[in-house]
């Protein structure tokens, strides 16, 4: 129970307005990230690097913050056009982040509106979105787009290339494709979901393998709990666990997000 893609007969997200946001986000990077990342990719040889590399993605990357405030307005070199389909991408994610945690309510029998309220705090969730492109690598066996990790946050809403694939999901041990589908959100649930409702949900590792052919577009925009949130598993969801179940920790999100950002990244389990 982790990863699952809503089509957008589902999600509800015009399918125009997912074109004009690949569009944008297509052209940014070609006008203004590419010869970045092409320069970098020469700076430290990484065309030509012999052996494994452990301590970096081979990704280009912005972030983009919504919640509590956002910053649009001020992240350099976007175009205006581009800023204002953004913003409206977020209204249109944030909406459904929220009908997916009032759906986990239903599943888990808590009342409507708990995972919401918990994940407020006292300043409201923080929401935000990491814009990557994955250009083709020459040493796809060598670099990782993106080395494996667990989402430290609450949903996951990825839209990402339709053609292009790399996405791949830990399942019983093995590495699992999650294949592109136009116009679908890629939903996962994060290690703050897999803590609230005690291991019902579970926080899936994951990566994505860089491709020697083809730049992989993907928008991964994370709806998690505000900084002073108390997180602990639902009182509703204690009840009803079984005696061999783990007993998750009970943590300020800010807290662990610190120790998640330090140099050894914490499971959520019996902390």
């Amino acid at each position: 129970k982790s990863w699952v893609s809503l089509s957008w007969l589902s999600h509800g997200i015009s399918t125009e307005l997912l074109d004009i946001v690949e569009k944008m986000t297509k052209d940014h990077y070609k006008k203004t990230m590419e010869q970045r990342f092409k320069e970098m990719v020469a700076a430290k040889g990484l065309d030509a690097v012999q052996s494994e590399i452990h301590d970096l993605d081979w990704e280009s990357t912005f972030f983009l913050r919504h919640l509590p405030s956002s910053n649009i307005s001020e992240v350099p070199d976007l175009e205006e056009d581009y800023r204002k389909t953004m913003k409206e991408f977020a209204v249109e994610l944030e909406k459904l982040a929220e009908k997916l945690l009032d759906l986990l309510c239903e599943n888990l029998g808590l009342e409507k509106g708990y995972l919401k309220k918990v994940f407020y705090g006292s300043k409201g969730p923080n929401f935000g979105t990491k814009v990557s492109n994955y250009p083709p690598c020459p040493k796809p066996d060598l670099i990782k787009g993106l080395r494996a990790h667990s989402d430290a946050g609450g949903i996951i809403l990825l839209f990402q290339d339709d053609k292009v694939s790399g996405l791949q999901l830990l399942k019983d041990g093995d590495w699992v494709d999650v294949p592109p589908m136009h116009h679908s959100i890629v939903i996962n649930l994060g290690d703050q979901i897999e803590v609230i409702t005690n291991g019902k949900y579970k926080s899936v590792m994951h990566r994505v393998i860089a491709q020697s052919d083809g730049t992989r577009m993907s928008i991964a925009s994370f709806y998690n709990p505000g900084d002073d949130a108390f997180i602990s598993p639902a009182p509703a969801v204690l009840e009803k666990k079984t005696e061999d179940a783990p007993t998750y920790p009970k943590f300020v999100f800010e807290d662990y997000m610190k120790l998640y950002s330090g140099p050894e990244i914490p499971s959520p389990k019996n902390q």
